[in-house]
């Protein structure tokens, strides 16, 4: 299974959320995961910054699909939901998907880091993820999901309890 970390705090921020996850459940041949959605403070943001919305997809890739493939689609599905990159580190956005992780596959290099070099530590990703993989222990790593959120604390609040996507159930 992979899993996708989405953000937003430019525009329809759950409209966007709900646009990508549609997409990315039609990449997924099997049920795909989706967590509530979370809003919370941005995080080594530029002074000013809107809070996010934030949420986790788990998808199962089809066969043939790598993980560099996918992060190919999900920038090209940025790109396409109207992200544009300023340079600014961590500027507001209206959409930014990150791979979080793709099975146990583990990369280090220019285009991709697997898994999420940061996602350990940031409870804005594990929040999410903890709800639909609790038990993931992301490579690299000796605790699960649920076990490093609870080592940050629960930052950022359900905005809804209802599942981002449930949508292609078979």
């Amino acid at each position: 299974m992979a899993y996708v970390a989405l953000g937003v705090n430019l525009g329809d921020t759950a409209g966007t959320l709900r646009l990508a996850a549609t997409e990315i459940a039609d990449w997924s041949p099997a049920r795909m995961l989706g967590s509530s959605l979370w809003r919370t403070e941005p995080v080594d943001c530029p002074p000013g910054s809107p809070p996010f919305l934030n949420a986790a997809l788990g998808l199962w890739p089809t066969s043939g699909t790598t993980p560099e493939s996918l992060l190919d689609d999900l920038l090209a599905l940025e790109a396409r939901l109207g992200r544009t990159r300023s340079g600014l580190v961590n500027a507001p956005r209206v959409i930014d998907l990150d791979l979080i992780a793709f099975g146990d596959e583990t990369r280090n290099t220019s285009e991709l880091t697997l898994p999420h070099p940061r996602a350990h530590e940031r409870a804005f990703v594990l929040a999410p993820l903890a709800e639909i993989a609790p038990g993931l222990v992301l490579p690299g790593q000796q605790k699960t999901v649920a076990e490093l959120l609870a080592t940050l604390g629960q930052q950022g609040e359900v905005l809804k309890t209802e599942l981002l996507m449930n949508a292609n159930e078979q």
